[in-house]
């Protein structure tokens, strides 16, 4: 690869479409999509990695040796996992992907799986100089805990204009941007101090889309710096109980299935979310279930499914299932626990895979096995009129 090569024009591979008379929760079909088709539907931009999973024993101490059990690689990051969740649960609406791959294998893999999974891969464009970022994650045998090392690569050349063109191109109804903290393009101010992620987010909102915003784990300085400004700009967000506690500077309660939850803190910790800007719904996830605020005041709260231990595989991606699910309710209008429901019912299916997306299937089918393992308590207080 040239040392003075820069991006190459976005790539050409047609990605094609959902069958427009699928249900939630139908099959995917194959076929042609070019460009301008997307008009309302998701666009997805970001983070787009191949993940390189390895299960191991045991997580060892340092200068320790352990054993890696099984290697296996997929597509994964906030970006590309979003795209491919709302295809595998079955969406009414198109699918977009804007990001920035490597010219070599790992590139051709993402293509070829947009391609598979009826993506519009079109606003994908080829980094010349850089290699496709990957992410090697270590899933420890017992329980499926993730340890992660990333590699930024292609993902450094991602910037606000990329995003912009592929919106104005496609005029999507939703638009979901992640992760801020992992892209220097995107992270780096302008002289009026706006992020490129600020930047992007306004150039979806002026489009009249919906936006959503998903994190990474990051320093909780780091964290604050480069998410709270997109925060007003935002209609929903949905991230884990670290993240939501990071931003709004609230140590988190217990989060562990099992443990003594305490929702009210959590409803607490979305609502200060809320306070900091978001416009519509903000929604937080933790192993035990989830809670949203809205912004006139309402909370709600949902269980996690009660997933038998040996069913859970690995864990990385889950978060990412669940949002994929709250956001596909939402954009068909259901009410909001019926989105928390869709939520950790994707979730759950995303845990029986060691892949990031491979457990998550049709939102009736995934919504019908959460219902057969039930779901643990989220202690909902009695409502009166």
């Amino acid at each position: 690869m040239s040392a003075t090569g820069g991006i190459l024009p976005g790539g050409t591979l047609p990605g094609g479409t959902l069958d427009a008379g699928n249900l939630p929760g139908g099959k995917l079909s194959g076929g042609e999509m070019s460009g301008g088709e997307l008009s309302g539907g998701i666009l997805c931009a970001g983070t787009v990695v191949v993940d390189v999973n390895k299960v191991i024993d045991r997580y060892p101490a340092r200068d320790h040796l352990a054993s890696i059990l099984d290697v296996s690689t997929c597509t994964g990051g906030p970006g590309l996992n979003l795209a491919v969740d709302f295809a595998r649960l079955g969406t009414r609406l198109p699918v977009a992907i804007v990001g920035v791959v490597g010219a070599d294998l790992h590139g051709s893999v993402i293509r070829d799986h947009c391609a598979a999974m009826g993506i519009d891969a079109s606003g994908l464009v080829t980094s010349e100089r850089e290699r496709t970022s990957f992410t090697d994650s270590m899933v420890e045998q017992e329980g499926g805990r993730r340890t992660f090392f990333h590699h930024v690569g292609a993902n450094a050349d991602l910037t606000a204009d990329l995003i912009a063109a592929q919106v104005d191109r496609l005029r999507p109804r939703l638009v979901h941007l992640g992760s801020p903290g992992l892209h220097p393009l995107m992270d780096a101010t302008d002289s009026a101090g706006d992020s490129g992620w600020v930047a992007a987010l306004a150039a979806a909102r002026a489009a009249g889309a919906a936006t959503n915003l998903e994190l990474v784990d990051l320093p909780g300085e780091r964290q604050r710096e480069v998410a709270l400004p997109c925060l007003p700009l935002l209609d929903t967000i949905v991230v884990n109980e670290l993240e939501a506690a990071t931003l709004t500077e609230i140590d988190p309660p217990e989060s562990g299935v099992g443990g003594s939850i305490d929702w009210a803190a959590m409803e607490t910790i979305a609502a200060g979310l809320v306070a900091r800007g978001i416009r519509d719904l903000a929604v937080v996830h933790f192993p035990a279930g989830a809670v949203a605020a809205s912004h006139d005041g309402q909370t709600w709260r949902q269980g996690s499914v009660r997933m038998p231990r040996d069913r859970i595989r690995g864990t990385t991606g889950a978060g990412d299932a669940f949002a994929a699910g709250v956001l596909l309710a939402r954009t068909e209008g259901r009410p909001v626990p019926e989105c928390l429901r869709l939520g950790v019912a994707a979730a759950a299916a995303c845990l029986t895979e060691l892949d990031t997306t491979a457990g998550v299937g049709p939102a009736a089918e995934v919504l019908a096995e959460a219902e057969r393992l039930g779901f643990h308590p989220d202690a909902t207080p009695l409502r009166t009129q």
